[in-house]
């Protein structure tokens, strides 16, 4: 049996190597020319650069996948977990994120006196949450509210704090504004506010704070490579600057995908792709899941400008991973969530890989990734990127007395028009939905299409948006397929 998987990235990935070692025929169609999908690497001048996700966090997802091939991250890469996990960039100055949780609780106490204790109850609650959340629920297909019916699972489901956000739950824990900023720091990965999102979502401190920052060693296209070979490994063969751009229908079924005037004859498809543009663009108007109102409506997690940067010297004060919170967090959430605009004083992310691997930047240099979160749907020019630029410089240099502008060697910029153009991404989104309750699992995009023999995989569909949801649904698509598609013994 074919099954065709479009998207290489990690979702895609992820999907064929599971197939193809359950025995199914696997090829992957892949609009670039190369694996990653988002998680795409820029090489030039001797630096290197991960063009999409930089955070290497919840390893035991990690671990789990390459241990039903019995494999070992170890097997492929390199791990070295990054102490400080990260600094931020406040207003009053910076506070570096230790690694060790025994330091962790010293800070928290330092700043604000008996806020340790209460942190130790809040992570063991998240410690249970991410048990249930990432051991159970997420690994739903969510295609029926039966699959929640058993007993551990409703138990635990009640206990989640689905219907409470997470800032009224981070309050009960720190009055202090740095440290309530620095709780609400990990959702946002999950595109939305920290009043908007469930408390549920608590589990991500528990992977911060606990399970670590990690950094693989040739930075994450290092991993991408791993989930590449392992898919090879498997028997998967993949195609690459092949992107699709219909099917050939019968009696309700996908007969041959279409790549320009070539065509690949399939059993089954999973579409890791965009899932708005597979689903309003590439797919035939009777064969849609959902209709154009739907899509509008729903909320998108933040678009981003991204600039690529080689420096010719190293910045000083600065670690691997550096936040700058040195801007009010609401007006910059406003200006995303609630009334769409260029924020007015943004606050951004600054990924120096180079401290870390001498390989991503040349002797004497330093590569640095900034990120800007901006709301879905806006239109960029050359104009608006440079002026934040220039924003952003200008915030570095207060704060560690450099001036980057004046140790330029290469720069590139990334925005909304490159996430259209390279991954038709639904409103330029960085991130995929925004995970809302109204967002989550059976309220997401479903891992079903409206055709037979039609899956989805990846940040639009269950369980989200991240690298490891990523993983999982390619996991939990391909059992589907194998329920409902069984090969013959």
């Amino acid at each position: 049996m074919h099954a065709v998987v479009i998207g290489a990235g990690f979702s895609g990935l992820s999907t064929a190597a599971y197939l193809a070692k359950s025995g199914y025929k696997v090829t992957v169609l892949e609009k670039h020319d190369g694996p990653g999908g988002r998680a795409r690497q820029w090489c030039a001048d001797g630096y290197t650069f991960d063009m999409g996700p930089s955070w290497y966090w919840m390893p035991d997802v990690f671990e789990t996948f390459f241990s039903h091939f019995g494999k070992k991250p170890s097997d492929y890469y390199q791990l070295e977990r990054l102490d400080p996990s990260y600094s931020i960039f406040f207003e009053e100055g910076p506070m570096s994120i230790p690694a060790n949780m025994d330091e962790m609780e010293a800070l928290f106490d330092r700043v604000e006196p008996g806020s340790a204790k209460r942190l130790r109850a809040f992570l063991q609650d998240a410690a249970y949450k991410y048990e249930v959340g990432i051991n159970d629920l997420v690994r739903k297909p969510s295609r029926s509210l039966f699959e929640f019916a058993d007993a551990r699972l409703l138990k635990g489901i009640l206990s989640l704090d689905l219907l409470s956000n997470i800032r009224s739950s981070i309050k009960k824990v720190v009055k202090n504004p740095q440290l309530q900023q620095l709780l609400e720091f990990p959702v946002l990965f999950l595109g939305a506010t920290p009043s908007n999102t469930p408390a549920l979502y608590s589990l991500m401190n528990y992977a911060d704070m606990a399970l670590g920052t990690w950094y693989p060693q040739g930075g994450m296209y290092a991993v991408v490579e791993a989930f590449y070979a392992l898919a090879k490994e498997q028997g998967a063969q993949f195609a690459f600057q092949q992107e699709v751009s219909g099917f050939a229908y019968n009696q309700g079924r996908i007969t041959h995908v279409l790549m320009g005037d070539k065509e690949l004859a399939c059993d089954l498809v999973v579409a890791s792709a965009d899932y708005a543009h597979v689903d309003q663009k590439i797919l035939a108007p009777g064969y849609r899941k959902y209709s154009a109102s739907y899509w509008e409506k729903r909320k998108m997690a933040p678009s981003s400008f991204l600039y690529y940067i080689g420096l010719d010297k190293p910045i000083p004060g600065i670690e691997h991973h550096t936040l700058f919170f040195d801007a009010p967090f609401d007006a910059h959430a406003d200006a995303i969530y609630t009334h769409p605009r260029w924020p007015e004083k943004p606050l951004f992310y600054l990924s120096a890989a180079s401290k870390t691997d001498p390989k991503a930047a040349p002797e004497g240099g330093e590569a640095l990734v900034i990120l800007i979160p901006t709301a879905p749907g806006l239109k960029d020019t050359d104009e608006v990127l440079e002026l934040y630029f220039q924003l952003v410089a200008d915030r570095i240099q207060q704060h560690v007395g450099m001036d980057i502008r004046q140790h330029i060697v290469l720069k590139r910029t990334y925005a909304y028009r490159d996430f259209v153009k390279d991954y038709h991404a639904h409103q330029g989104n960085a991130y995929g939905l925004a995970n809302t309750l109204d967002q989550t699992a059976i309220f997401k995009p479903s891992i079903k299409g409206k055709l037979k023999n039609l899956y989805y995989a990846g940040q639009l569909t269950v369980p989200g948006p991240g690298v490891p949801p990523c993983i999982i649904s390619g996991e939990v698509v391909a059992l589907e397929i194998q329920k409902e598609y069984p090969l013959s013994t």
